[in-house]
Parts: structure tokens; C-alpha cells; sequence
């Protein structure tokens, strides 16, 4: 029982700790261990199925893990999306560099391996057949289907989330079934089970909806993660749902024991050892502490070390992963971004088009491209990259927005206009969106327009000072000096800093004839930019009205 005591506030302590603190170590351990946990669900299952048709022989039980092992490793490490994402973290935490050559040897290594395994258990298969012992062919179905999907989500979905959400519902859907069967055979056969789990695990359909229910009201954690704003929340609550998922791994380590007479009765299988605990020079628990230390602590340990004392940049991180995966999209475009924040925008090109050679449907890997030929002023080379990028993603508001401002830049306002109109309404709530907007209206003579787009840009970010500063402007050329006035006073309420406020704040005040107020915020402008000749000259302009009004005041 102490595990259940002590186990969740071990790992909620962790995993919110290197959330809080931006540490990534704890990616790589859920990562290797959600592997891990998905081969031995599968193995788990296998073995299920084999004791309902009473094969219980060492050797096909240890094939079956070999064969679960070796395929899920292989999956992963031929697959130039999730080993170029694994590695990325594995650098981004100050892991030591990996040469290729060591990555190429332990990828031929791990396929031999894994080819080696595969005629082993098919001989055992063919001399087991051939004996009269035939193996279930349900176990069969799913090793191969499990082994197959596995491999599809890892080298043939290109979007890794995506990859991962497909083999994840793949394998909720066996893992919640068996424990829906578990626990109601375990409600019918053991008295001692009461409260939630009796009332929960019973024969009703509508009970099975609770269950259902239940399942989507955890996963919906996630998704309300993913839309809140506030990065304290999101980052406690982010530790909150990967302690759980290690939790879940945890605790299936040593529930799922097939091999022990509780289990098979809970699962309806006959037979089994009587349950077992470690013994040995050590107590039980002294032997789990250890295996913690060794698969967890340590691991965790010195990646929390080497990302706190051995940081590397970005752009040698991505230099290094391209390096141990030259043959995949991903890793060329993540070096190429990496590379344009840099402002190494011919090394960014080679690389965005290198990515494209590889796959010629990478959207992003065309819009970055013809971004950074923008950039250059080649604006002939740019335009069909970004126009590919919208053929492949017509609904990113993000692409739209981008070849707007090209196309702003080479004079095709209408079809400018378009874009813009295009990529506000698929971001509606992008205070950024409305405000890159706003700055093309105005640069076309659309003031009334102008305004409206930035008192959207209020709405959805009111401590925006710059959207202030120019509502303001745009409030002033139309004449509203007094609401404009209000704005300006916001904008410096929210930014003292912001010296044309002050300037422009003058000129309103001119405009209504309040000369002095005028004086006092022209002389602000100059006091924090003393070169500003346009603050300068207006309170020239504002002295000089001051004395033709009040000429007895300047004698």
C-alpha cells in the first residue's frame, strides 16, 4: 500500500517541479517509458491469450517479449520524425553529441536484431505447428496488427502529436476494455471491493457510459490545458497530467502480473503461481527503491545536470540532430528556423530547400522559404513558395497573413486585401492578426476601417500600448481629439516611455487651443529624446501661439 501512498506525491513533486522549471528531461523519461509500457500492454496481451488456450512455455513467452521489444525499438529508431524529435531533446537537454556513425551502427544493429528475432519466432511458430501445439491465433492477429500500427504512427505519420494520438486510442481502447473486465470480475468475486469501485464496475450498460465518461472527463484536461493563457496554470497543470500518465505506467508495472493466481482470476483465466513478493539478500522494498534509482532517478538526474550546466545553443543543437538524421524533412526545417533567428538566412535557404526535397508537401518548410526570400527582396522567388504553402494549408490564418504583407510589399493591395480579410476571420482572437491588419488599412487611406480593426485589437489585448498610440492617430486625423486624447493618456499610462505619445499627445492639445498643456507635453518628448526635431519644432509652434495670445506674459 505504501506505493500508492508514496509513489504519486513522488512523481507529482517531480513533474511539476521540471515543468515549473522548463526542464525537458522529463519528456525523454515519459517518452522511453510510454515505449516501454506499449510493448509490455502488447506482450501483456499476448501472453492473455496463449494461457486461454494453455501455452505457458518458457520459450514462446520469451519470444513474445523479444518480438514486442525489438520491433517497438525499431519503429522508433528508424523513423526520422520520432528520432530527430528524440534526439532534439535529448541535445536540448546538454546531452553529450551522438556521432553519426555510432547512430548508423545502432541502427543496423537493432534492424539485424530485430530480423534475427523475426525467424526465431517464426521457426517456433512453423515446430510448434508442426508438434500439434498451435499458438492462438488471436495473439498472432494482434502481435502483427499492434507491431504494424506501432510502425505506421512512427515512420509513416509525418506529425509526430498525430502519430502518437492514433497509436495512443489504438491502445486505450484494449487497455480500458481489460480493465473494465478486470475490475467487474473483481467486484464479482471479491466481497472486500465496495464504494465507487463496486458501484462503478457493474453489469450495466449504463454503467459502461460512466466509464466511458469518465475516460473523456480525464482527457479533456489536456485539451483545456492547451486553451488556457496563463502559463503558471498551464505549466502546474501539464506536471499534474504527466505525473498521472507515469502513475499509469507505474502502477501497471506490477498490477498486470499474469504470471500470479489473483490476476488470472480477475482476468477469468485458470491456474497461475500463487502471488509472489522479491526475496533475496535485500527486502522487497529495497529492491524496487533500486530499480527506481537505476530507470529513473539517475536518468533524470543527469539530464536535469547536463541542461542546468552544459546548455547548448540552438543552432548547434539543430546543426548536430541534422547531422545524426540527415534524411528526413523535420530535421532540415528545424535547422532552417533555427538558422533564420539567427539572421544565417542563405545557410536557412539551403536547408528549407533541402527539406522540400524530401517532402515537396511541407507547407511550412514553403512559407518559411519564400519568408526569408521576402526578406532578401526576392520577391519574384518568393511568391510561388508561399502560394504553395496556402494550396497545401488554405485555412492557416498565419500563411495568409504573411503573403498579405508580401504582397503589400510588391503593390497588389486588392489581392493584399484578400489575404488579410482571409487570415482575420481564421484568427479572430489574434490581437496581432487585427493589428498587421489595421497597419495595411491605414497604408491605404482607410482610416475608418483603421480604427475599427484596432478597437478590435483593444478588445482582445487592452494593455496593448502601441494599439492605443495608434487608435489615437487615427481617432486625431479624423478629427475625435477628444477620445483621442484619452487614448494617448492610456498609451502612456501603460508605456511612460513611449515618447511620440507625448508629441502627439501636444498636438491635441494645440488642436483645442490648451496651449500650456501643449507646451508641457512637447518639452516632455524633447526631455526623454532630445534630438526628436518634430517635438522640437511643435513647441516652437506652441511658444509661438503662447505669445501672440499672451503677449504681456513673454515681455
Amino acid at each position: 500500500k505504501w506505493r500508492f501512498i508514496f509513489a504519486p506525491l513522488f512523481l507529482l513533486v517531480t513533474c511539476v517541479a521540471f515543468f515549473w522549471w522548463d526542464l525537458k528531461g522529463i519528456l525523454l523519461i515519459v517518452f522511453f517509458w510510454g515505449v516501454w509500457h506499449g510493448l509490455m500492454q502488447t506482450y501483456g496481451f499476448c501472453r492473455i491469450y496463449d494461457a486461454k488456450t494453455g501455452t505457458f512455455d518458457t520459450l514462446t513467452r520469451r519470444l513474445d517479449f523479444a518480438m514486442c521489444l525489438i520491433w517497438f525499438a525499431t519503429a522508433v529508431v528508424l523513423s526520422p520524425y520520432r528520432l530527430s524529435d528524440t534526439l532534439d531533446t535529448y541535445y536540448m537537454c546538454g546531452g553529450p553529441f551522438i556521432p553519426p556513425s555510432v547512430v548508423n551502427l545502432g541502427q543496423n544493429i537493432i534492424l539485424g536484431a530485430a530480423i534475427f528475432v523475426s525467424v526465431l519466432f517464426a521457426a517456433h511458430f512453423v515446430r510448434t505447428w508442426i508438434a500439434g501445439h498451435r499458438p492462438n491465433p488471436v495473439k498472432l492477429g494482434l502481435l502483427a496488427t499492434s507491431i504494424a500500427f506501432w510502425w505506421y504512427c512512427n515512420n509513416l505519420v509525418s506529425n509526430i502529436l498525430v502519430g502518437i494520438a492514433l497509436f495512443e486510442v489504438f491502445h486505450d481502447v484494449q487497455y480500458l476494455s481489460l480493465v473494465w473486465i478486470y475490475n467487474r470480475n473483481r467486484v464479482e468475486k471479491d466481497s472486500n471491493i465496495g464504494g465507487f469501485m463496486r458501484f462503478v464496475f457493474r453489469r450495466s450498460g449504463s454503467l459502461v457510459g460512466l466509464y466511458v465518461g469518465l475516460v473523456f472527463a480525464y482527457g479533456s484536461v489536456s485539451f483545456i490545458n492547451a486553451h488556457l493563457g496563463m502559463d503558471t496554470v498551464k505549466r502546474i497543470l501539464t506536471g499534474l497530467v504527466t505525473a498521472s500518465t507515469l502513475l499509469h505506467f507505474y502502477y501497471d508495472g506490477f498490477i498486470w502480473k499474469v504470471r500470479e493466481r489473483s490476476t488470472r482470476q480477475s482476468l477469468g483465466l485458470a491456474g497461475g503461481t500463487a502471488d509472489v513478493s522479491l526475496g533475496g539478500l535485500l527486502p522487497g522494498w529495497a529492491w524496487h527503491g533500486l530499480k527506481w534509482v537505476g530507470v529513473f532517478v539517475v536518468p533524470l538526474g543527469a539530464l536535469w545536470f547536463w541542461q542546468t550546466h552544459l546548455s547548448i545553443p540552438e543552432v548547434q543543437r539543430m546543426a548536430w540532430v541534422v547531422a545524426d538524421v540527415p534524411d528526413g524533412a523535420k530535421p532540415h526545417f528545424d535547422y532552417g528556423s533555427a538558422l533564420q533567428k539567427e539572421g544565417k538566412l542563405e545557410e536557412a535557404i539551403q536547408q528549407y530547400q533541402t527539406a522540400i526535397q524530401f517532402n515537396p508537401n511541407y507547407a511550412e518548410a514553403h512559407m518559411n522559404l519564400g519568408a526569408v526570400l521576402s526578406g532578401q527582396a526576392k520577391f519574384d522567388a518568393a511568391v510561388p513558395h508561399m502560394e504553395t504553402a496556402l494550396r497545401l494549408q488554405p485555412n492557416n490564418g498565419d500563411f495568409h497573413l504573411m503573403y498579405a504583407n508580401l504582397l503589400q510589399r510588391i503593390g497588389r493591395n486588392d489581392d493584399a486585401l484578400f489575404h488579410f480579410e482571409a487570415g482575420t476571420r481564421l484568427k479572430p482572437n489574434s490581437p496581432d492578426a487585427h493589428y498587421s491588419y489595421a497597419a495595411f488599412l491605414v497604408g491605404v487611406g482607410k482610416n475608418e476601417e483603421y480604427v475599427s480593426e484596432l478597437r478590435t485589437v483593444l478588445r482582445l489585448k487592452p494593455n496593448y500600448p502601441y494599439a492605443e498610440l495608434r487608435l489615437a492617430d487615427g481617432l486625431f486625423a479624423n478629427g475625435n481629439l477628444k477620445e483621442a486624447e484619452g487614448h494617448y493618456l492610456a498609451a502612456l499610462r501603460r508605456d511612460p516611455e513611449l515618447t511620440v505619445a507625448y508629441n502627439n499627445l501636444g498636438r491635441v492639445y494645440l488642436a483645442q487651443g490648451q496651449i500650456s498643456q501643449a507646451v508641457v507635453q512637447f518639452s516632455e518628448a524633447l526631455r526623454r529624446n532630445p534630438g526628436y526635431k518634430e517635438a522640437e519644432e511643435n513647441l516652437r509652434v506652441a511658444k509661438a501661439a503662447d505669445a501672440e495670445l499672451f503677449p504681456a506674459a513673454h515681455r
